[in-house]
C-alpha cells in the first residue's frame, strides 16, 4: 500500500524565520513534529520531502531548508489519518499555529519538543493502535 499518513521527526539547529508564501513563522530551535498525509504516494511524498532541489510549495518546504529531518515515520492506510494523529501529537508537543494545516481541521501539523520526541511519537503510535515502520537517517 503506497497510501497513508507520516510523520517527520527533525531537529532545528538555531531559532529561526521561516518565510513562506504570504506566512512568516517565528520557530525556536529544538525538535519538531510534522503530520502529513500522502493518500497519492507516500513514497514519493516522502521522496520530494528528501530532496534539496525542489520548487517550493508546501510550509514543510520552507522549513526543511533549515531543519534536519532525523526519522520518517510512515502509517500505512487506506483512510486519511492526518487529522486524528496530528490532534494526538497535540497532546505533548506545542503546535505551531497555521503551519501545515491547510487541509485539516487542526490548527497546526508541526509541533516543537524540547527534547527529542521519537519515543513519544512510537508510544502514542501504539496508543492509537496503529501500524507504523520508521526510517532514521540520524547520523548519531
Amino acid at each position: 500500500m503506497d497510501r497513508g499518513s507520516y510523520l517527520l521527526i527533525l531537529h532545528l539547529p538555531e531559532d529561526s524565520v521561516i518565510r513562506t508564501k504570504g506566512r512568516e513563522f517565528h520557530l525556536e530551535k529544538g525538535f519538531y513534529v510534522y503530520v502529513g498525509s500522502a493518500m497519492g504516494g507516500i513514497g514519493a511524498r516522502i521522496g520530494r520531502h528528501m530532496r534539496r532541489e525542489k520548487k517550493k510549495h508546501w510550509h514543510i518546504d520552507f522549513l526543511l531548508e533549515r531543519a534536519r529531518i532525523l526519522e520518517i515515520v510512515v502509517i500505512p492506510s487506506s483512510v486519511r489519518l492526518e487529522e486524528e494523529i496530528s490532534l494526538a501529537v497535540s497532546e505533548y508537543g506545542r503546535g505551531v499555529e497555521g503551519f501545515g494545516a491547510t487541509d485539516t481541521g487542526t490548527s497546526s501539523n508541526l509541533y516543537h519538543f524540547r527534547e527529542d520526541p521519537s519515543d513519544t511519537v512510537r508510544a502514542l503510535l501504539r496508543e492509537m493502535g496503529l501500524r507504523w515502520y520508521s526510517i532514521t537517517l540520524r547520523s548519531d
